[in-house]
């Protein structure tokens, strides 16, 4: 019968602990992740648009819209797209989209409908949760921080 040494002891100790606190920490970070809930954004002030989705931001260049985007961005995006929209890897980097009608319709049907690829939700629907208004809003903010590929 092999008799472990106090380093032996230790070190296996030592590597059982950390593989524990590695598996608590990756839990919480999982379960704080799954556990955001979206924050209402404030579109009074705005052109209301009604309840025909329009295909086209009708707010680009409108100063108020890009302020009240810019916090809704903060509130419910940034936390996958990154501060600023400069993505650390989690999510795509918004910064690169260009600002025409064509991309406002793949912006406006990705926010709506959200990205699944292969049965999982990598981008959860915002439709029903933030109001047409609040999407335009964050796209017209969106364009002010517009970087060419």
């Amino acid at each position: 019968m092999k008799t472990r040494t106090l380093k032996e002891t230790l070190f296996g100790r030592f590597a059982l602990g950390t593989a524990g606190l590695s598996l608590i920490a990756a839990a919480t970070l999982v379960h704080a992740h799954g556990d955001v809930v979206p924050q209402a954004v404030d579109t009074s002030t705005l052109p209301q648009l009604g309840e025909q989705w329009v295909e086209t931001n009708p707010y680009r260049g409108n100063a108020d819209a890009i302020r009240i985007g810019d916090s809704a961005f903060n509130q419910n995006c940034a936390r996958c797209h990154g501060l600023g929209a400069v993505s650390g890897g989690i999510a795509p980097d918004l910064r690169y989209l260009e600002h025409d009608d064509y991309m406002d319709e793949f912006f406006i049907g990705k926010v709506r409908n959200g990205v699944t690829r292969n049965g999982a939700v990598y981008m959860p629907p915002f439709e029903g949760i933030l109001s047409q208004e609040a999407m335009w809003a964050i796209r017209a903010w969106l364009e002010t921080v517009y970087e060419q590929q």
